[in-house]
């Protein structure tokens, strides 16, 4: 591992999850942090009931951006990652780290941005924590989030629970996120703007459990997109996973711009979108049920898991043919979420 630390470390793959191995998880080893889900789950009164709790930080660059903004982007973050696990969430904490001589305007914007996906999702944000740092020190503003939910009784869902035979589905086309941030950096300009997906997906889920109990795992493809995400599944779960390249949906004009500047969309971070591992049996009934809400009309059947090489994921390509789909090695976009 590097002496020092890069904006790799980061990017959600493997530098990152080095970095976690290494340093984190031996420190603060247990049973609840040695899951690696999306949100830690701990045993609550009464017996049986079960609470989900998570925490994020969003140092995103710019601060707004086409369909969103670090405000909305905080709330939907920590919101999507405890309906991962199954919960509804409920509360909300938010830390914010100011900047001397960061606008006061901009800041209301925020602030009111972050209410407003707060009634969106239906949670409160009940505390909170307000520093500000030199000039120079925090590059705008800094959020930190972290939620509560409920798990209900017989929910079972964990990036370890994938299994042979399962059906691997997506709730909408990857990229959208990490271009439009990059497209605002960049000031490049399309006929066909690029927004941010950024949405909470707790009602998307809750649709889903109900149509497809047989739900086996669910994760949100943020920081290292889909093939990252994938990557974790097969890991967590030693299974394999295929997906099929032609079924994986991709907007025109970010398949566009990610082939202007050499990106795999497939790489590329979400913050609207959802993987969702389900039996076979159950997956035609998942899959109407996201078409049936409109955060997953454009869902689509991507691929299964098998056996094979436990921890591999494999592409099929157009031609037909495979190839290995490995988890981002480096990084691709810094200060997307």
């Amino acid at each position: 591992m590097s002496e020092r630390i890069l904006l790799a470390h980061g990017s959600g793959g493997e530098l990152s999850h080095e970095l976690i191995a290494r340093m984190f998880a031996p420190a603060f080893a247990n049973p609840t942090l040695a899951r690696m889900d999306d949100s830690a789950v701990l045993p609550a009164p009464p017996p049986g009931s079960r609470l989900a709790f998570t925490t994020d930080g969003y140092v995103v660059r710019p601060l707004f951006f086409p369909g969103g903004d670090i405000g909305r982007l905080a709330v939907c973050g920590t919101v999507n990652d405890l309906a991962m696990m199954g919960a509804a969430p409920l509360y909300l904490s938010a830390a914010v780290v100011l900047e001397e001589g960061f606008a006061t305007d901009d800041l209301g914007r925020i602030v009111a941005s972050m209410a407003a996906a707060a009634r969106e999702a239906g949670v409160e944000i009940v505390t909170g924590d307000t520093k500000v740092v030199e000039r120079g020190s925090a590059d705008g503003c800094f959020i930190t989030t972290a939620g509560v939910g409920v798990i209900p009784a017989g929910v079972e869902l964990s990036g370890a629970g994938a299994r042979p035979g399962d059906v691997v589905l997506l709730s909408g086309p990857v990229g959208d996120h990490g271009l439009a941030i990059l497209s605002q950096r960049e000031g490049l300009r399309f006929a066909s703007p690029l927004e941010s997906d950024v949405a909470p997906l707790n009602g998307l889920v809750q649709v889903l459990l109900q149509a497809a109990p047989a739900l086996h795992t669910l994760r949100d493809p943020t920081r290292g997109g889909l093939a990252t995400t994938l990557n974790e599944i097969a890991r967590q779960s030693q299974v394999e996973i295929i997906v099929e390249e032609a079924r994986i949906p991709v907007r025109p004009a970010v398949q566009a711009l990610a082939e202007l500047l050499g990106l795999d969309p497939l790489y590329v971070a979400n913050e609207g979108k959802l993987i969702a591992v389900v039996a076979p049996e159950a997956a035609e009934a998942a899959l109407a049920a996201m078409h049936a809400h409109p955060l997953g009309h454009e869902a689509a059947i991507i691929g299964h898991v098998q056996e094979g090489r436990p921890g591999r994921v494999a592409l099929r390509t157009a031609l037909g043919a495979h190839r290995v789909l490995d988890m981002l090695a480096g990084e691709q976009l810094p200060r997307i979420c």
